[in-house]
């Protein structure tokens, strides 16, 4: 099984410093190492050593340089893929699929989460699910609005809804930036229409999979600390966390 990072996009909420500057946000530091490395570990510490690096925006050498053969951060194999412009993490997504075997499943994760305690749990479960379907990973937020929110039906525990960053939220569940998937993604991903944003919208996907006769996405609560680093306070929030956490460890 493949684990995907996607390491695309501007990241023009972290301006100065991917502009200004020419920095791609997912090389900015994060405590002691660079942001990418943390959802890198993540996989790897779920038992996915077979990841693919997909990144685009400036200096896509640069994680050839951090990275190497992958090796060195824990990784059997390591390939590169690069995105061109900026079609959504639905349109990255598809550049993983020439590494993939046939009907093998995947689980992709964004290159700017931080998921403190690990996906280990959530990946059980889609485990023992036979990997089928589509799995993700849930969390309350207080600002819904700047994600794709999940509404979820208490009684039965399946997703009735989705959407994508809306104005007016059905719930303040927000959906993580780690997907687990079967093989029939890919064909689900060729059926996605750009939205109204013009890029190819992951949650479009989701929906896919959550149909409605015979659904086939499931989710997990995630109780751990949780961040999408696409900003500075969430940057130092985390580095301190970081700092913390090694310090107990000496």
């Amino acid at each position: 099984m493949k684990g995907i990072i996607l390491a695309g996009g501007l990241g023009t909420r972290l301006n100065p410093l991917t502009e200004k500057h020419g920095d791609n946000k997912h090389l900015l530091p994060v405590y002691n190492r660079r942001m990418v490395e943390l959802p890198f570990e993540t996989l790897v510490d779920a038992g996915l050593t077979e990841i693919i690096l997909i990144t685009g925006g400036h200096r896509p050498g640069a994680f050839l340089e951090l990275f190497k053969n992958g090796r060195g951060h824990g990784a059997d194999k390591l390939f590169y893929a690069y995105q061109a412009g900026q079609g959504g993490i639905a349109d990255a997504l598809k550049l993983a699929r020439p590494f993939l075997r046939p009907k093998e499943p995947c689980v992709t994760i964004l290159g700017d989460n931080f998921f403190e305690d690990g996906i280990k749990e959530a990946f059980r479960e889609w485990k023992e699910d036979k990997f089928k379907g589509a799995h993700v990973l849930l969390q309350e937020t207080n600002k819904p609005w700047d994600f794709g929110v999940a509404e979820v039906n208490p009684f039965h525990q399946v997703i009735t809804s989705i959407e994508e960053k809306p104005k007016k939220p059905k719930s303040n569940l927000a959906i993580l930036g780690c997907y687990m998937f079967d093989y029939t993604v890919w064909e689900r991903l060729e059926e996605v229409k750009p939205s109204g944003r013009g890029e190819l919208e992951i949650t479009d996907v989701l929906n896919d999979y959550r149909g409605f006769v015979a659904p086939e996405l499931k989710f997990s609560v995630y109780n751990g600390f949780w961040r999408d680093l696409g900003s500075f306070d969430a940057l130092m929030e985390v580095s301190m966390r970081l700092q913390k956490r090694e310090r107990n460890n000496v």
